[in-house]
């Protein structure tokens, strides 16, 4: 088994909890199991920053999304000390050239948002397609375009930004649509 280990001069991300050391996915496990939410929560966020640090930012934001399925109330205080991580998902995306294998974000959310399953399913789908519409507003589309094939053959119709807005506003945290609005030119 590999040594995980940051890589050293990394610049951590501003969004996400201090790493005190490596992490992986399997981390966070055990307490998703345990229905603590708001410890998951944090623990899926300061995993995320270890493997931004470690040069895997698909799997840092991979631990993002884990973040976003977890419904908290607002006076969490685990919320309270990090809002939900679209900032972090938006600084990851600008440094898109620095180590690591991002894969296609755009893609990624689309395929995220139009799958979703399990609990509080409607909620993360909506986030999904914010995550995707960010991921649209700061990725190059030549370099990062949507699956077109699923478009076509699914007869996909992309929701709008307005759409997805709107429905988080019912569903989602009272401070995430400003959160949102306030990323996306």
């Amino acid at each position: 088994m590999p040594v995980l280990q940051h890589i050293e001069g990394r610049e951590p991300c501003p969004f996400l909890p201090h790493a005190q050391q490596a992490m992986s996915p399997s981390n966070t496990r055990s307490l998703r199991v345990e229905n603590d939410e708001g410890m998951f929560y944090l623990a899926a966020l300061t995993c995320a920053q270890s493997l931004w640090l470690q040069g895997k930012p698909a799997q840092a934001l991979l631990q993002l999304n884990h973040a976003l399925s977890v419904s908290l109330q607002a006076e969490d205080p685990a919320l309270l000390q990090w809002p939900l991580p679209y900032q972090a998902l938006v600084w990851i995306f600008t440094r898109r050239h620095e180590d690591g294998f991002m894969g296609n974000p755009v893609r990624h959310y689309q395929h995220l948002a139009t799958r979703m399953s399990g609990p509080n399913k409607e909620l993360r789908s909506w986030r999904a397609w914010a995550c995707f519409h960010l991921a649209e507003s700061v990725l190059p589309e030549d370099e990062f375009p949507r699956d077109e094939r699923q478009i076509q053959n699914e007869d996909l119709e992309i929701v709008s930004w307005q759409l997805t807005m709107s429905r988080l506003e019912q569903l989602g945290q009272v401070r995430e649509v400003i959160l949102l609005l306030g990323l996306k030119p």
